[in-house]
């Protein structure tokens, strides 16, 4: 936020950390966000000095209580179709390092003034408001699995 002070909404380079829950059988978690009423993965920035691994499960733990056991690297995302505008008209090209995690405990629940719900869907049945790097991200993980 003090970055934003002094450079306004121009597009800033954000490297974020991310992840995939799901249930290894074709089925994922998505959180439906307030803000702009998509459905994407878990994800967000890394802090300064933050290991990437630990932004990732910080932001689970954050957005949907979740504590997150293994896990494992799915891929880095980069490139246009990771530029973001977001509701306020904050500009970021993320760089998106992404994992998916099939262990984890506690009940999920989630911070409502980020998410609006969450909800397990099938990979043949995903809402049609996802969004746009979050398909390039699920589509790669659904290879992983072979389903």
């Amino acid at each position: 936020m003090e970055l934003r002070k002094n450079v306004g909404h121009r597009t800033l380079l954000m490297p974020c950390a991310g992840a995939i829950i799901g249930d290894g059988k074709g089925n994922v978690l998505p959180q439906l966000r307030a803000d702009d009423n998509t459905w994407p993965t878990h994800s967000g920035s890394i802090k300064l000095d933050e290991r990437v691994e630990d932004a990732m499960i910080r932001e689970i733990q954050e957005e949907i209580w979740l504590k997150v056991l293994e896990y494992k690297l799915l891929k880095i995302y980069s490139g246009p179709v990771h530029h973001n505008i977001y509701p306020n008209g904050d500009e970021v090209s993320c760089i998106d390092i992404v994992y998916y995690c099939h262990k984890f405990e506690d009940e999920i629940a989630f911070q409502e003034d980020e998410v609006k719900n969450i909800q397990w869907f099938n990979k043949d049945n995903l809402p049609t408001n996802i969004r746009r790097n979050t398909k390039k991200w699920l589509n790669d993980y659904f290879d992983i699995l072979g389903v």
